[in-house]
């Protein structure tokens, strides 16, 4: 069973913003959220409509067991911990994604409520503002997708009420495309970095980056989002990382040749140069929602792409050092109903939308790795051992990234309100 939780003011003591050493952090997001029971959370004894068409496999953790399609993961069990106790009340996509990637619920959310500057900041924001670069280097690169769909733009991706100058900086380019050093940052090769001011063409990305939200149109957003892309157009460092063709074809292959891996390779090149928070989406936005053919769309498109390249990204990071500084997170908005069930008019079941239990994956700064935290019930429906809360998911995240959660920061207002009201997992770190 699990023991007391520590509060996320086992750091209240030290001054507003006082922090730990900074580490870095690869966020690894699952949009449209994986089904937890099909995955990282088995139940092989339940009934075949809540345990569905897989197997479950032995890893090199004792007693611990993982999904047929995800062999490598289950190789490397005892280089991550896995959270079986995650839940919260939000069923639905957007308020539920704002909540995973904020640590806090979305204000005035009552059903979905799409991006807007009175939502909370994501975590690279709130890192941004309280311990700003000066650098030149982004805190944040988020990859290689952008969540929104038709209008709609995902919460949870901004800096919210702190302001687009805390925004992270959004890469929308395939990494495993063939012309993607071009593609993305850096400049074309015969561009001479004097003549900036006269290619409007490079600020384009830039310009257009969350073009729905009011704050975007104003000068000064414009402004700053312009010295950031020229920061990073001549910062070599930087743009040198968005070079994929300098990894050896061997590395890229042991990554994928698709776009889950090549862009855990990316996350690891952004570190590896100093880009302390990397956010890499998983696919398109919802990618992971299978309300139908669930289990044909998990064994050959989503889940052996997945297994490649977390996989190559552990290995990396463990074998550079960098795992030690370095903390990975895998998970999605929520889990899937236990039940199959086949929605009108779908040719193949699937499952619903489930926020009352799913799973979390973490590894690397300071994490003990080799331990299952909490468990599910017998059929995968809710957390049998207290359960843990995306707010304590983002306490532990700003633990480790060197900011105190229960920091004030100032609304659009100038309210004080807390950063964070969760908990840090200290399990994660204990194993105890």
């Amino acid at each position: 069973m699990l023991t007391g939780r520590a509060r996320a003011g086992d750091q209240s003591a030290a001054p507003a913003g006082a922090a730990r050493k900074q580490k870095s952090m690869i966020l690894i997001f699952l949009t449209g959220a994986p089904s937890h029971i099909d995955t990282f959370d088995m139940k092989p004894e339940a009934p075949a409509e809540i345990r569905g068409d897989f197997q479950p496999i032995a890893t090199t953790v004792p007693g611990l067991y993982l999904c047929e399609h995800l062999p490598r993961l289950a190789a490397r069990a005892h280089k991550y911990a896995l959270v079986r106790s995650l839940a919260h009340r939000e069923n639905n996509h957007l308020v539920a994604t704002h909540h995973l990637l904020t640590g806090h619920q979305q204000p005035g959310a009552f059903f979905d409520k799409v991006a807007s500057r009175d939502d909370w900041p994501c975590y690279a924001s709130a890192v941004d503002h309280l311990h700003p670069r000066r650098d030149g280097m982004p805190t944040a690169v988020n990859l290689p997708t952008f969540l929104m769909e038709g209008p709609l733009i995902w919460p949870g991706q901004h800096a919210g009420f702190l302001g687009p100058r805390h925004d992270p900086w959004q890469i929308t380019r395939d990494p495993n495309r063939p012309n993607f050093r071009v593609d993305s940052v850096r400049l074309a090769p015969e561009i001479d970095v004097t003549r900036l001011g006269d290619r409007q063409a490079l600020l384009a990305q830039v310009n257009s980056q969350q073009a729905s939200l009011a704050e975007v149109a104003a000068s000064a957003r414009l402004n700053e989002q312009q010295q950031m892309a020229f920061s990073i157009l001549t910062s070599g460092k930087l743009s040198q990382a968005f070079e994929m063709d300098r990894e050896p074809p061997a590395v890229r292959e042991r990554y994928g040749r698709h776009a889950f891996g090549q862009s855990l390779l990316l996350a690891r090149r952004l570190v590896q140069a100093g880009v302390p928070i990397v956010q890499a989406n998983m696919g398109h936005v919802q990618n992971w929602d299978n309300h139908g053919d669930i289990f044909p769309t998990l064994k050959n498109r989503l889940l052996p792409p997945l297994d490649q390249g977390v996989s190559a990204l552990l290995d990396d990071l463990e074998a550079s050092g960098l795992l030690e500084e370095t903390l990975v997170v895998l998970l999605g908005e929520f889990g899937r109903t236990p039940k199959v069930s086949t929605q009108p008019g779908a040719k193949s079941p699937g499952r619903d939308h489930w926020a009352s239990n799913f799973f979390g994956v973490f590894a690397g700064a300071g994490v003990q790795a080799g331990q299952v935290i909490g468990k599910s019930d017998k059929i995968g429906a809710y957390p049998a051992t207290t359960p843990f809360t995306p707010d304590d998911v983002g306490a532990t995240i700003y633990h480790v990234l060197g900011v105190n959660p229960g920091v004030l920061v100032h609304d659009r207002l100038g309210r004080p309100v807390t950063l964070n009201s969760g908990q840090v997992m200290q399990r994660l770190f204990s194993g105890a």
